[in-house]
C-alpha cells in the first residue's frame, strides 16, 4: 500500500520529528515484473492476430517471445530443481505449454505461461514490499541521540558535537545506563525510564493509546515514541537491539515465517501431481512404441494427454472466483492483496479487534459542555474562549476543542501570553481575559473549597453511572473562576456495533477487544459495541501471545488493527486486516487486506464474500475435475481426437471461468454482507 493512505498529523513538532518513510519498491525494479509484463504484452498482441487468421509469420514470433519471456525463469528454476531430484509444477506448466505449441496449440500454451508469470510477479512484489516496510519500521527510532556525558568526562573521539555536558552519538551506540536528553518534539532514541523532567509522550506506535501520556520521573518510555512539550532526561534501560520497536520487527519476521508449513503442504501436492502427469505422459509414449505402435500417432496421443491433463481448468477454477471477489471488494473499499488472502478470510473462526483507530475514530472529540454555577457565560462563549486559548497548542485534546468551535461556526479571538505546562494544560490571554484550560485536579490546586466542591458536583452529575467512564474531563477557568467542564472522548466508529454483530454471526463467537489502552476505556467501548471479551493494557508481544494461544487451540484468527503495535499480531494471525486511513505504514504492508475508507462494516462483508467465493471454488473444482477426469479416461481407454480434446479442455476452462466471474456482480457484495 502506498503511504499516501496514511495521514500525518499537522504541526511543526510532528513535521520535524516525523520518521523517514519506508523505502518503496518500484514496480519495474523487479525482474519478475518486467518479464511478466513482456510476456503479457506479447500474448495480447499475438492473440487477436491469431484469432483473425493472420499469417503465422505475424503472430508466431510474438508467441515465441511470450513463451521465452514468461517461461525461461520457471524453466531454469525447474531444471535446477531436477538436479536436486525435485519436480515442481512450474516446470510442468512450461513443458505443457511447449507440448501444446508442438502440436499447434499456441494459444493454450501462451495463456498458461502468462498466468504463471503474472502470479510469480505478484508474489515477488508482495515479498519485497513487506521486507522494505519491516526495515522501514526501524526509522521510527532516530539515528542520533544526545547523550549526557558524566561530569568531567572527556569528549569521545569521533562523536558529533562532543562539547560541554552533551554529545551526539549514534543511537545504536547507546548502552544500558547511558543518560540521554530528549528535547520537545523529538523522538526517543531508546527504551528506558525518565530520570528528570516531565512531558507528555505520544506512544501510540507502541501501545495504541489515542492520547499522549504524561511522563514523570520513574515512568517507562519507549524508543520511537514522540516527546511532547517538555524536556526529558532518560536513563537507557535496554540495549537498542532489544528495544520494543526492534522486537516488533523481529516478531513480524518470525510470525510471517510461521505460515511456511501451509506452503510446504501445497508444494508436496504439486510435486506429486507433477510427477504423476510426467510419468503418465512418458508411459503413454514409451509403452506403445515398445509394442510397435506408430511414432506419430503415439506422440499425438501423449501430447493430447499432456494437454487434457494440464491443470488450466483447475487454475481457472480457483482464480476467477477469488479474483472476482477481490475486484468486487475493491469497488467497495477493501483492498485484498492476493487470491490466497481472499480464500483464507473465509476460514476465520475468531476475530480480534484493536481499539483506537479501529473500533474508534482514533482522535478525541468534544462530547458535551457543562457550565458551572455562577459562570455567567453561555456554552458557545465558553467554547470560544477555550478554543482561542488552545489554538496555539498541538495537543490532541486542544485540536478537538478547536475543531468543535469551528464546527459551531464560532469566531476565535487571538490569544496572547500563551504558555503550556505538560500534564496541567494551557494558559492564555483572550480578549483581555485570562483563560486556563486543563486538568481539573491541577487547576483546582489553588481554588477555594467552594469552587472545588462546585466543580466536583457538576462532574459527578454528568458522569455516566456505568463503571469505567472513558471520557476525558477538561476544566475551563476564566479570570481565576472555574467556568465550565468540557468532556472529550475517542468515539466509536459509525457502524461499529453492527460490524461486531455481523462478525459474531459469521464466526459464531463474540469478537475480542485487544488494546494497549486502559481497561476502563476498553470496557466502556466494549459495552457500547457489544463485545464481551476485553483484554487491555497489552504491549505488542502480549497481543501476539493471545493470537498464538487461540491458534494453538485450533482457531483461525482474524486480527483487525491500524497501529504499528498491531503489526506483529497481524502477521501472527491466520489473516489480518488494516484500517487504511489511520493505519501505519508497516501495518498496511503486513496486513493481508486494507479497509481503504475505514468503514468497519466492510470487514464482516468481505469475510462473508470470501466464504461465498470459497463455495464457488469448490463448485469449479468439481466441474474441472469431472471434465479433466472424463477426458483423461477417454484418452486412456479409447482414442480421443485431438480437436475434441482441446475443445473439451477449453470448454471446461471457459465454464469454470464464467462461473467464477459471477462474483463480479454488485449483488455478490450485498449478499456478502449477510451473516448466513
Amino acid at each position: 500500500m502506498s503511504s499516501a493512505l496514511v495521514g500525518d498529523r499537522p504541526g511543526p513538532a510532528a513535521a520535524t520529528a516525523a520518521p523517514a518513510p519506508a523505502r518503496r519498491t518500484r514496480l519495474v525494479a523487479l525482474p519478475e515484473v518486467r518479464w511478466a509484463a513482456l510476456a503479457t504484452a506479447a500474448f495480447l498482441l499475438a492473440f487477436p492476430l491469431d484469432l483473425a487468421g493472420a499469417p503465422a509469420w505475424a503472430w508466431g514470433p510474438l508467441y515465441a517471445l511470450c513463451y521465452a519471456a514468461g517461461g525461461w525463469e520457471p524453466g531454469v528454476a525447474g531444471l535446477r530443481a531436477l538436479r536436486e531430484r525435485s519436480l515442481d509444477v512450474d516446470l510442468l506448466m512450461v513443458v505443457a505449454a511447449l507440448g501444446a505449441a508442438a502440436i499447434g496449440q499456441f494459444l493454450d500454451g501462451g495463456l498458461l505461461i502468462v498466468i504463471f508469470a503474472v502470479s510469480g510477479a505478484l508474489e515477488a512484489l508482495a515479498t519485497r514490499r513487506t521486507a522494505d516496510s519491516v526495515r522501514g519500521l526501524l526509522d521510527l527510532a532516530p539515528a542520533m541521540a544526545v547523550r549526557v556525558r558524566p561530569e568531567g568526562a572527556d569528549g569521545a573521539e569521533g562523536v558529533e558535537g562532543a562539547a560541554g555536558g552533551e554529545e551526539r552519538v549514534a543511537a545504536d551506540a547507546l548502552r544500558i545506563g547511558d543518560i540521554v536528553l530528549v528535547r520537545p518534539g523529538e523522538r526517543l532514541p531508546a527504551d528506558g525510564a525518565v530520570l528528570d523532567g516531565s512531558s507528555e509522550v505520544d506512544q501510540a506506535t507502541i501501545t495504541g493509546e489515542p492520547l499522549p501520556v504524561a511522563k514523570e520521573v520513574g515512568d517507562e518510555v519507549f524508543a520511537g515514541t514522540l516527546n511532547g512539550t517538555g524536556a526529558l532526561r532518560v536513563r537507557v534501560g535496554r540495549d537498542p537491539a532489544d528495544s520494543v520497536i526492534a522486537r516488533i520487527v523481529t516478531m513480524v519476521e518470525e510470525a510471517s515465517e510461521t505460515k511456511a508449513p501451509t506452503q510446504l503442504f501445497i508444494e508436496k501436492v504439486e510435486q506429486r501431481y507433477s510427477v504423476g502427469v510426467v510419468v503418465a505422459t512418458l508411459a503413454l509414449f514409451v509403452v506403445p512404441l515398445a509394442l510397435g505402435a506408430a511414432f506419430t500417432e503415439t506422440l499425438l496421443r501423449a501430447m493430447t494427454f499432456m494437454i487434457v491433463a494440464s491443470p488450466c481448468a483447475v487454475v481457472l477454477a480457483t482464480m476467477p472466483p477469488l479474483l472476482s471477489a477481490i475486484a468486487n471488494a475493491g469497488r467497495h473499499g477493501v483492498l485484498v492483496k492476493s487470491a490466497v488472502v481472499m480464500e483464507r478470510l473465509g476460514a476465520v473462526t475468531k476475530v480480534a479487534l484493536d481499539k483506537t483507530g479501529t473500533l474508534t475514530e482514533g482522535a478525541p472529540r468534544l462530547t458535551d459542555i457543562r457550565t458551572l454555577p455562577g459562570a455567567g457565560l453561555t456554552e458557545d462563549e465558553v467554547l470560544a474562549l477555550a478554543a482561542a486559548a488552545e489554538h496555539p497548542s498541538e495537543h490532541p485534546l486542544a485540536r478537538a476543542v478547536v475543531r468543535a468551535a469551528r464546527e459551531r461556526g464560532l469566531a476565535l479571538a487571538a490569544a496572547g501570553d500563551f504558555a503550556a505546562a505538560p500534564g496541567r494544560g494551557v494558559r492564555a490571554v483572550v480578549a483581555g481575559r485570562v483563560v486556563r484550560v486543563g486538568s481539573p485536579d491541577r487547576l483546582l490546586d489553588t481554588a477555594d473549597e467552594a469552587s472545588r466542591t462546585s466543580v466536583m458536583a457538576v462532574d459527578a452529575m454528568t458522569r455516566p453511572a456505568a463503571d469505567g467512564d472513558a471520557r476525558t474531563v477538561v476544566l475551563v477557568v476564566v479570570d481565576d473562576v472555574p467556568t465550565a467542564l468540557l468532556r472529550l472522548a475517542d468515539l466509536p466508529r459509525a457502524g461499529a456495533a453492527e460490524a461486531v454483530a455481523g462478525l459474531r454471526g459469521l464466526t459464531g463467537s463474540s469478537p475480542v477487544l485487544l488494546t494497549g489502552d486502559t481497561f476502563d476505556a476498553a470496557a466502556r467501548l466494549a459495552q457500547e459495541t457489544g463485545i464481551e471479551d476485553v483484554r487491555a493494557g497489552l504491549l505488542p508481544q502480549d497481543k501476539v501471545a493471545a493470537v498464538r494461544e487461540w491458534e494453538e487451540r485450533g482457531e483461525r484468527v482474524l486480527v483487525v488493527g491500524d497501529g504499528v503495535n498491531d503489526a506483529p499480531a497481524l502477521a501472527a494471525a491466520h489473516s489480518g486486516i488494516a484500517m487504511g486511513r489511520t493505519g501505519s505504514d508497516l501495518t498496511l504492508e503486513t496486513a493481508d487486506a486494507v479497509v481503504v475508507r475505514d468503514e468497519l462494516a466492510t470487514v464482516p462483508a468481505v469475510v462473508a464474500l470470501s466464504r461465498r467465493a470459497r463455495r464457488v471454488v469448490v463448485q469449479n473444482l468439481v466441474i474441472a475435475s469431472v471434465c479433466i477426469g472424463a477426458l483423461v479416461i477417454w484418452d486412456l481407454a479409447g482414442h480421443l481426437p485431438l480437436p475434441l480434446g482441446v475443445a473439451g479442455h477449453e470448454g471446461s476452462t471457459i465454464l469454470v471461468g464464467l462461473n467464477g466471474l459471477r462474483l463480479l456482480r454488485s449483488s455478490a457484495w450485498r449478499h456478502g454482507g449477510d451473516t448466513t
